[in-house]
């Protein structure tokens, strides 16, 4: 409980109608929870208005309102705070009623289009490997010490962002490593925050549905760099071509990796197979449980955030070389024939041409290549053919289906797929994805290689509004089983 006063000293408010000083049990920004002596934040979304649900937040015990317009009739007993973003307001009065939590942990945000989940989980791995009480904010879970909880959001909002964190310090946690989505940044859910280090992986095609352009995209992810304290520091990609970008008026430290030419981290790939490879990284030399170029760099940024914590070199290194790839990233199932599945969270033009490229590295011109994948409803329709164009280019055969629908028509989504395949017939198209994944399995001949790309680590299937149980990896151990055991 926190006196509203207290809550307000990092809010630029254009006007308060006072009621007192109420003490503040909650917050919330949806008014079906709020709670007795609760303070509720109007937050105008892309689907609803909370402006028009402020008298119900009141009926349910709201006792302040924060919102961008004053309503006309107001009732007694409750304060106003009348600003310009309502967003920006709730990260400040959330970091404040829960203590700045993030003041007392050691926080490290990981950005990018590719790579975001594997490189936090990876850190929250190795730190708990070495001994420390870590904790993760990713898109496949959050985790709180050794405790899971299921994740909604690849970033959540600033209350329950805080109050995680809260509960992190509060449980012994000296780490914290979250992925920062580009929605997140633009929706200002980690203002508040204070962060030790920044990571950026790369940024490529994706999110345009929400952002617009590509520009606003990049300008999105820039904004998380911008914002930084002169004490963080930040490790930038200079292989991708929007690495200096978005360090451009960085307060924080900067240092860069590469696997291409001189940087502060440097890797080379000396061998690579289905199984892992040998790396280079600063000057020595390991064997990685990971395979793919795209892997490397997420191992180079992994070592180069630990040594920035200040953790020796050789036993990062060493930790390094004993982890294991993230559920649904480059997950390899393997029949008995030899015939092996892969299953990778592959869902925008790059991540499945890495994927591809980093498959074709080790596929030998006997193995044949064959590809699932499919797009998600509701979501950018313009990476659809790119996906499709990539795909038919590089597989022996490729089977286009459902991805996540949701209220899109599944055969709609697939005509806009097929729009980029050119002259290639080497495809098939099967919505229901049960029976794709079944067909590749037929499909697939002794030692062949199938990627079904993707859903990864999701376990589910969104169709039209309801989810509904289905995991790639479950679909394809039983369809190599009855078709190569």
């Amino acid at each position: 409980m926190k006196r509203l006063n207290e809550l307000l000293d990092d809010v630029r408010a254009i006007e308060i109608i006072e009621a007192g000083n109420p003490a503040i049990e909650a917050l919330t920004y949806d008014s079906r929870a709020v709670e007795a002596g609760g303070c509720f934040f109007a937050v105008k979304g892309t689907a609803s208005d909370g402006h028009s649900y402020i008298d119900a937040a009141i009926e349910r015990g709201a006792v302040a309102v924060v919102c961008q317009i004053v309503p006309e009739h107001r009732a007694e007993g409750v304060t106003y705070i009348r600003v310009e973003d309502s967003n920006i307001a709730m990260a400040a009065m959330a970091a404040a009623f829960y203590g700045h939590p993030t003041r007392e942990l050691k926080l490290v945000g990981v950005t990018g289009t590719n790579g975001k989940t594997t490189t936090a989980t990876l850190l929250y791995d190795m730190f708990t490997a070495m001994g420390y009480t870590a904790g993760l904010i990713s898109t496949v879970v959050y985790r709180i010490g050794s405790r899971s909880i299921a994740s909604t959001h690849t970033t959540p909002d600033a209350i329950r962002l805080n109050a995680m964190m809260r509960e992190m310090v509060d449980e012994g946690c000296d780490y914290c490593f979250m992925e920062v989505s580009s929605h997140a940044a633009a929706q200002h859910r980690i203002d508040g925050l204070h962060f030790t280090g920044a990571l950026f992986t790369n940024l490529t095609h994706d999110h345009l549905d929400y952002h617009g352009t590509y520009k606003e995209y990049i300008r999105a992810k820039k904004s998380f760099f911008d914002a930084l304290d002169r004490d963080a520091w930040v490790v930038t990609n200079s292989d991708d071509r929007n690495g200096d970008v978005m360090v451009q008026n960085c307060r924080a430290r900067v240092r860069r990796l590469s696997l291409r030419s001189m940087a502060d981290y440097r890797t080379k790939i000396i061998e690579m197979h289905t199984d892992g490879m040998l790396l280079n990284i600063d000057g020595e030399e390991l064997w990685v449980k990971f395979t793919g170029r795209f892997n490397a760099y997420n191992l180079t940024t992994v070592y180069a955030a630990a040594t920035l914590l200040g953790i020796d070199k050789m036993e990062v290194l060493t930790t390094l070389s004993m982890l294991t790839p993230v559920s649904g990233r480059f997950e390899t199932i393997t029949a008995a024939d030899g015939t092996m599945a892969i299953v990778d969270y592959a869902h925008t033009p790059d991540a499945l041409e890495n994927v591809i490229a980093t498959i074709e590295e080790v596929r030998t011109d006997d193995r044949k290549l064959i590809v699932v994948v499919g797009c998600g409803g509701d979501r950018d329709r313009t990476k659809r053919p790119e996906m499709a164009a990539i795909a038919v280019k590089h597989a022996t055969t490729t089977i286009f289906t459902s991805d996540n629908p949701r209220t899109e028509d599944p055969e709609a989504i697939l005509d806009d797929m097929i729009a980029g395949v050119g002259d290639r017939r080497n495809y098939l198209r099967i919505s229901d994805r049960r029976e794709a994944i079944r067909t590749a399995a037929m499909l697939a001949g002794r030692g062949d290689i199938i990627l079904i790309a993707g859903k990864g680590h999701e376990d589910y299937q969104i169709i039209g509004t309801q989810k509904h149980h289905f995991d790639d990896r479950e679909e394809i151990r039983a369809a190599l089983l009855t078709s190569h055991n």
